[in-house]
């Protein structure tokens, strides 16, 4: 074996590790050394990206945009659209991840796509990995506080005369910040069979709602014509073609997520196989589990219109009520959602915290060293930022409800163009990088996904930045687009006071193995 070997040194004690375990030498070839603990597997990977789709959740908390999608129409037929063009993603996102296992994920795999372009690989790499990492954030952030909404709207099934004030759902979601943080640093080396729990959990969750729904369905159950075709355009004021498209809102935001695992590739074994695998069986394992939640629902649902009234905006637990008409099987169904989603924040706050962690490697963050210290193989200063962060940008919603909620848009905006940028660099340079991966769909298939992947994500960007209804008002305007430029030149201002000194780019030396 002869090695090449310019590897990162950061606060790891030793230097290059080079034995003939494949999950070492593989982070050795991505130019950095190993830090984290090696104790992911596909199952956890696997049970991670689905408690971070969180079906239940993901689909149940912005249900109210499927109904002002038209129903019952957008809900079935919208949800295989979006399985059918985020699985194109998915397919894409896997090649990558097989060719380039690194925790840093899209912004290493955009720097060394680029080739032998030094300045403009590095700036590309640079605003790409901000994206990623506001991305990572603002999903974050908007799971844990949509956690909080859904916790006061399954209290107001009890209680329908009591409201939340902007300063009480904010002490929850407070909350929810700390028990995540204390659960994710504490217990991180439990954490792999949370993730496989948390799998478990979804689908338990998904077959109970199946049956009781089923077997309740106090509002009467709809014809097949009706549960699958119904389509009412009137509620959101867009007109009959645009309606639909509003409906996808709620499988998008579910699937928009799944790359974000990819910044738990330095902790598998045998990333360039285990972590792509698990990105690819997402959307079939997700998808099955989304048709079992989604098709009783549309068989059950009560009224369009009164759904609109619901509390807080979150759909799920008045419309669980109306069907089971009993406030204790409503509750009980909406406690096993709350665990869903308590998963969910935990996976997700996870991912961040790696992703924040990678990025700094690369003194791409101010105060990058301290973001990248581990305690016990973990980086705990990372998930105590993101933590910080989350709670900083709740102030916003004693201010502005309806600018806060563009953070769920941001999230999934800037995820999206953090995967559009390496899966279009990897299209238009013939795809001779992912050729070579581990775990590839070959020319023809991989191609058309990304074809397909791309189209998606360029729609996403535009979808993401409507309003759900018309006409607009202060309170239904959707500020994401502003909300994503005010970041963009935030870290655009970042790298022009000192990432172009301090950030060099990810390591792309090789090791030679003969």
């Amino acid at each position: 074996m002869s090695v090449t070997s310019k590897t990162k040194d950061f606060d790891s004690p030793v230097g290059p590790v080079i034995t003939h375990d494949e999950g070492t030498v593989q982070n050795v070839h991505v130019g950095y050394n190993v830090q984290l603990t090696k104790n992911r597997s596909l199952m956890s990977i696997l049970g991670m990206t689905l408690a971070i789709a969180a079906i239940p959740y993901g689909i149940g908390g912005p249900l109210i945009s499927a109904i002002y999608g038209g129903g019952q129409l957008s809900m079935f037929v919208g949800l295989l659209v979006v399985l059918f063009f985020d699985g194109c993603v998915a397919i894409s996102l896997a090649e990558l991840a097989s060719r380039y296992p690194t925790s840093s994920g899209v912004y290493y795999w955009s720097y060394r796509l680029c080739g032998k372009h030094e300045k403009m690989r590095k700036i590309l790499s640079f605003l790409t990995g901000w994206f990623w990492l506001i991305g990572n954030w603002t999903i974050t952030l908007s799971v844990n506080f949509g956690f909080a909404s859904l916790i006061a709207a399954t209290v107001s099934i009890y209680n329908p005369d009591w409201v939340a004030s902007s300063w009480e759902l904010l002490l929850i979601f407070y909350a929810i910040c700390a028990v995540v943080f204390l659960i994710c640093s504490l217990g991180d080396k439990l954490l792999p069979y949370v993730d496989t729990m948390a799998a478990v959990c979804n689908f338990v969750t998904i077959i109970a709602i199946l049956v009781a729904v089923s077997v309740r369905a106090k509002q009467g159950r709809h014809s097949a014509s009706y549960a699958l075709g119904n389509y009412d355009s009137s509620f959101s004021g867009w007109g009959t073609g645009f309606t639909f498209f509003i409906g996808l809102l709620p499988p998008a935001y579910t699937f928009s997520a799944i790359g974000m695992v990819t910044s738990m590739t330095e902790e598998c074994a045998q990333p360039e196989v285990e972590v792509s695998r698990a990105i690819a069986l997402t959307i079939p394992f997700g998808g099955i589990a989304a048709l079992l939640f989604v098709l009783p629902l549309c068989f059950t649902l009560p009224p369009l219109e009164e759904i609109l009234n619901a509390p807080y905006g979150q759909a799920l637990p008045y419309v669980l009520n109306l069907i089971m008409g009993s406030q204790t099987g409503a509750l009980i169904l909406m406690i096993m959602i709350l665990f869903v989603v308590l998963f969910c924040s935990i996976g997700i706050t996870t991912a961040a915290s790696r992703c924040t962690w990678a990025f700094s490697r690369d003194d791409a963050l101010p105060l990058a060293n301290v973001w990248t210290r581990t305690i016990a193989d973990r980086p705990v200063f990372a998930l105590a930022l993101v933590t910080i962060i989350e709670m900083l940008l709740g102030l916003i919603n004693l201010g502005s409800s309806s600018a806060f909620t563009a953070f769920a848009s941001v999230g999934v905006i800037a995820l999206a163009i953090g995967y559009l940028v390496p899966i279009s660099i990897s299209l238009f340079a013939g795809r001779t990088e992912v050729s070579r991966a581990k775990w590839t769909c070959g020319p023809v298939i991989g191609t058309a996904a990304n074809i397909g992947a791309i189209v998606w994500i360029l729609f996403e960007l535009v979808l993401f930045s409507m309003p759900t209804a018309l006409p607009v008002t202060e309170i239904s305007m959707n500020y994401a687009s502003v909300v994503l430029v005010g970041f963009a030149a935030l870290s655009a201002a970042w790298y022009a006071i000192t990432g172009r000194k301090k950030f060099c780019g990810p390591p792309d030396e090789v090791i030679e193995v003969y």
